[in-house]
């Protein structure tokens, strides 16, 4: 909501402003503690260049680093950030790629990263999206890596998209497209081809989703928009139970992945110096990985019963915290207008 339309009114835009201010200050604090006692702001993008971070990753070979990205019109960049300083300690070039609307990344086996070109504003322009492989380096600095490209298409037609899942056990590449009404999550071939299309088939339903991951053991998904998350069991390659989880109110929420021991979801949001918030998962937290067993199937190991709710999270939906404070600052905004019109 813009402020300064408000202040067209004779004596309403210094009141509207007061409220509005107050209730977007307030928001971070009140959405994480009242979600969450234990949900805490885990570090800051302090990097100039980093004003759109639209994916996120948790490092497992340097421990304390997450890999994360630009919306579209960035260039072929993925920075490495250090959560201790909120400092960015590398920046990877990727060689020969020149991305058109990059939305997620995610980390497979073998300290592979993965980076998805699958965003589509025209839902349905895009012929083909791209999906980009390349090494976790050993390293931390700035350097150039070399990029495997994966051209992808969808079994029933080109979609927007913004999530990107590789299950950590299998190497399973999963996408979820970004539909209100008919959003799927799309499995990908056993083994991704650098020939050739690879074709993704619709193997379940889910919300309006912008970003997703899979836990580290694989036996947990979770699914996030701009005001809520979902956590399933991953059980024979669909998703299962499901449970609502506390989502920090931000700015533009567009990213989730776990924290790289799976205790934790780590939530990110684009905008300039972004907050990502720590919400731990309690009895929830993936059990110890498993055995990726002799074949690269799609389903992972199965996933244990549904265990209790943890601590901090919601069984009565989706946290719609964002939306409560722009209904209560509308409404507020419409008394005050109604009250300056009153005065003579």
């Amino acid at each position: 909501m813009d402020v300064r339309r408000w202040r067209r009114g004779r004596s309403v835009g210094r009141p509207v402003a007061v409220v509005l201010a107050a209730l977007v200050v307030a928001a971070p604090a009140v959405g994480p503690a009242a979600a969450a006692e234990a949900s805490r702001r885990e570090f800051t993008l302090r990097d100039e260049r980093i004003t759109e971070s639209s994916g996120l990753t948790a490092s497992q070979r340097h421990p304390g680093v997450y890999w994360t990205h630009n919306d579209s019109d960035d260039g072929p960049y993925v920075y490495g950030v250090e959560a201790a300083t909120g400092r960015t300690v590398a920046t990877l070039t990727l060689r020969g790629i020149k991305p058109r609307d990059v939305e997620a990344i995610a980390l497979g086996p073998d300290h592979q990263l993965y980076l998805a070109d699958i965003g589509d504003n025209f839902h349905g322009k895009w012929p083909e999206v791209w999906l980009y492989r390349f090494a976790e380096p050993e390293q931390l600095r700035d350097q150039a890596v070399a990029v495997t490209k994966y051209r992808v298409r969808y079994e029933d037609g080109p979609r927007d998209a913004e999530a990107l899942l590789v299950h950590l056990v299998t190497g399973r590449v999963y996408i979820a497209s970004k539909d209100q009404k008919d959003g799927r999550l799309y499995q990908g071939p056993e083994s991704l081809a650098s020939t050739g299309v690879n074709v993704f088939r619709p193997v379940g339903e889910v919300p309006w989703v912008t970003d997703g991951a899979f836990s580290p053991d694989g036996r947990r998904v979770v699914l996030r928009g701009y005001f809520w998350a979902k956590l399933y069991d991953w059980k024979d390659g669909a998703l299962g139970a499901e449970r609502s989880v506390s989502v920090p109110f931000q700015r533009q929420g567009e990213s989730v992945t776990f924290a790289a021991d799976g205790s934790a979801l780590m939530f990110g949001s684009e905008g300039k110096e972004s907050e990502v918030w720590r919400v731990p998962l309690g009895d929830a937290a993936p059990q110890p990985t498993p055995s990726a067993g002799p074949s690269r199937s799609a389903g992972g190991a199965g996933a244990p019963a549904a265990a209790p709710a943890p601590a901090g999270q919601q069984e009565d939906g989706p946290n719609h915290l964002g939306a409560l404070l722009l209904a209560v600052a509308a409404g507020v905004a419409l008394l005050l207008w109604r009250k300056g019109r009153a005065k003579p």
